[in-house]
């Protein structure tokens, strides 16, 4: 061989060296759990169904992991430190001694169930997901039953920098927070008509339509209140009422976003959806929704992002 053909086979070399390292290397990025996850949780039993909003920030170190896992709960936020492992052959994550609010806590007294995370990573086009379920330890498994769960990557929160900074900057965190007297004063006092605005409209047909829960209610009409569920930060959202838009590009505040709600009554089931605007400076957009029905009133955690819309279905009673 000589010496231009040597050098031509020894630059296909470096090449497919190089081509390889990048395999690997995606390869190794797709297994990872690194990153910013964000979905629900529930207990679904035979007499009560209960829901979390839960997100999660996780940083592999080798086969260890560590991050922080964060969730609401009716009127609690609740924000700890994780750690466990992961076997990236098999995909599998546990988290170990996560405390998780009882899902009969009483809205006075929240009893802690001390659970262990199990999960699955599950790589596709369409993303990444962590499927598993919370379970009680041995001595508690009876009373603290399965928590199951199913989280989406974000990948445009998942920098490696982000993440970083949440680890160094993490505080626990254990609030409860419900409005005040002032906050019950209406910010916006919406009335119920249909809007136009074929953006949101458009945007709101493509993006997937999430059931967050399914409420009885005694009246022909309700009224509707929207909170921002965390820090003030920006976020900013649209409602539906079964598919008819009645505000867009409201931000929310402690101060309420209200609706006086009519039922159709030709409707089994009448719908109200949140569609979020933006996610405002901490993803997802987070709202509380406080629904009142006569004097009942039902307090729901709702999470949207810019691919699902998160909605809530009103039935009416039969008398």
């Amino acid at each position: 061989m000589d010496k231009h053909g040597f050098c031509q086979l020894n630059l296909t070399m470096k090449k497919l060296i190089l081509v390889a390292t990048i395999f690997v290397v995606l390869q190794t990025h797709a297994q990872s759990v690194f990153g910013y996850w964000y979905g629900t949780a529930s207990v679904k039993t035979n007499t009560v169904a209960s829901n979390y909003l839960v997100e999660l920030i996780l940083q592999p170190e080798k086969e260890n992991v560590k991050g922080i896992l964060s969730y609401y709960f009716k009127s609690t936020y609740r924000s700890v430190q994780v750690k466990g492992n992961y076997n990236s052959k098999t995909r599998e994550l546990s988290l170990l001694n996560v405390p998780i609010t009882y899902y009969g806590s009483l809205s006075n007294m929240e009893v802690d169930c001390i659970m262990n995370f199990f999960a699955k990573l599950r790589v596709a086009k369409a993303g990444s997901t962590l499927t598993g379920t919370f379970k009680g330890l041995q001595d508690n498994k009876y009373m603290c039953v399965d928590v199951n769960f199913g989280l989406s990557l974000d990948p445009d929160m998942s920098k490696q920098d982000s993440v970083l900074l949440a680890l160094r900057t993490f505080k626990e965190v254990n609030q409860v927070w419900k409005p005040s007297a002032g906050d019950t004063l209406p910010a916006v006092n919406v009335v119920q008509r249909k809007v136009i605005n074929y953006v949101v409209e458009n945007q709101f047909k493509e993006r997937e339509n999430v059931l967050i829960d399914e409420i009885e209610v005694d009246s022909d009409s309700v009224k509707v209140d929207f909170y921002d569920n965390g820090e003030i930060d920006g976020d900013s959202i649209s409602v539906f009422f079964n598919q008819q838009l009645m505000a867009f590009s409201q931000k929310l505040s402690t101060r309420s976003l209200h609706f006086n709600i009519k039922l159709d009554p030709a409707k089994e089931l009448n719908e109200l959806s949140m569609f979020a605007d933006n996610l405002g400076k901490i993803p997802p957009n987070t709202a509380l929704m406080i629904i009142t029905d006569g004097e009942k009133k039902h307090e729901v955690r709702l999470s949207s992002n810019l691919e699902k819309n998160a909605t809530v279905r009103l039935k009416r009673k039969k008398r």
